[in-house]
């Protein structure tokens, strides 16, 4: 049973209720505070380390103003993320555009705009840099491990095999351009802080090899995202992670010649900051025997949970009911479209009270992160995810 004191204390529930007060549902509500709040955390425990926020986790310019008034910078995914920061004021020098699969014309579009710091994998990437980005400097992202350890893999498509990164960039500066960097990405709300090992020690590898080899000395290290939020299961603190990386990298470079760290947190940041508030739309059961209880919501997969597919992210489901509960019994969470898929969680195991009726508000807590960037316009005919922010 989830206690809502395991995720706030009585004066931010307050906040967020009152903020849900005579709304329609579904609709989302982020605390701006508690972003503000992880941003400081993070930036206390990496102080050697810049910030890249990914956009893609919530790209609201409430969250952008936010972010960058505290000196946060940016990583798009695509041109239309850059638009949205540019246009709340923030300087092309505190952008990345971190996504490996761009088309041509968006490069040279990103460059015109001041961009100059681009990720890339693979050959037809690089020389679409070089042609409408010249001089840019680059950064290689290289396959490691840990999908086997993140509730959402990021591996396969993202990445190449580290003997390519080499020629790649060898291949920049040929070109003209400046190999910067090495990037990965141990997998989204990644449980086990030593992914992060073997991936530096990678990048360790590609370093000595272009520096001996090469005669060319890398300047940075994009440690990419990952670092988890308070979903179900357990994760260790963010404090945790970070004693393990710095000593990761302490291990592997000397102190006079740490490359520039950079991370590119979304989840982490903005998670914990959002309840998703829902109506029970049906309760029903699919035989006159059958113990298990389908209850439907009026948000689902395409409102904004598509995390659940898979029922890869679990988040904590909680409904007031659960305070006086004498017994619960185990559900099925399913969306309110016409759509066999859009069943949030029919294997977890999911408990909610016997006592929950038609018309009972259920609140999906650490929702914060890529759910109205995720949802659809008008599947079904169902409008965007509503989002209320309060501070």
């Amino acid at each position: 049973m989830i206690k809502i004191d395991q995720y706030f204390d009585p004066a931010g529930w307050q906040k967020f209720t009152q903020a849900a007060k005579d709304r329609p549902t579904p609709f989302l509500v982020v605390d701006l505070s508690r972003i503000k709040i992880k941003y400081q955390e993070m930036v206390g425990l990496f102080p050697n380390a810049k910030i890249h926020y990914a956009m893609k986790a919530s790209p609201a310019v409430e969250v952008i103003n936010l972010l960058a008034s505290l000196g946060s910078n940016f990583d798009c995914a695509s041109v239309y993320e850059l638009d949205r920061v540019l246009d709340c004021g923030v300087s092309p020098d505190r952008i990345s555009y971190g996504n490996t699969i761009k088309k041509a014309e968006h490069v040279k579009y990103a460059f015109d705009k001041g961009i100059d710091l681009f990720a890339t994998d693979s050959e037809a990437d690089l020389k679409n840099i070089a042609q409408f980005a010249p001089g840019s400097r680059v950064f290689v992202r290289i396959l490691v491990q840990g999908s086997e350890t993140a509730e959402w893999p990021l591996s396969r498509k993202f990445g190449c095999h580290p003997d390519m990164a080499i020629d790649l960039l060898i291949q920049a500066k040929k070109l003209g351009l400046v190999p910067y960097g090495v990037s990965f990405h141990v997998g989204s709300q990644q449980k086990d802080v030593a992914a992060w090992d073997d991936a530096i020690a990678k990048v360790k590898y590609l370093f000595d090899w272009m520096k001996k080899e090469e005669d060319t000395k890398l300047q940075m290290i994009n440690l990419g995202g990952g670092f988890p939020t308070n979903y179900i299961s357990e994760v260790n603190p963010l404090q945790v992670y970070a004693d393990e990386i710095k000593r990761y990298l302490s291990e592997d470079f000397d102190e006079d010649d740490m490359p520039e760290i950079i991370l590119e947190p979304g989840r982490s940041l903005v998670g914990g900051s959002g309840v998703l508030v829902s109506e029970v739309v049906l309760i029903s059961r699919k035989s006159h025997t059958d113990l298990t209880r389908w209850v439907y919501t009026d948000v689902g997969l395409f409102q904004g949970l598509i995390e659940t597919l898979g029922e890869a992210i679990k988040y904590p489901v909680y409904t007031p009911k659960m305070e006086t509960s004498v017994k619960e019994g185990t559900v099925v969470l399913a969306g309110p479209t016409c759509d066999s898929t859009d069943i949030m969680y029919e294997e977890a195991g999911y408990q909610l009270p016997e006592e929950l009726e038609i018309g009972d508000k259920i609140y999906w807590l650490t929702t914060g992160a890529y759910t109205n960037s995720y949802s659809s316009v008008e599947f079904n005919g169902f409008p965007p995810l509503e989002v209320v922010y309060i501070d």
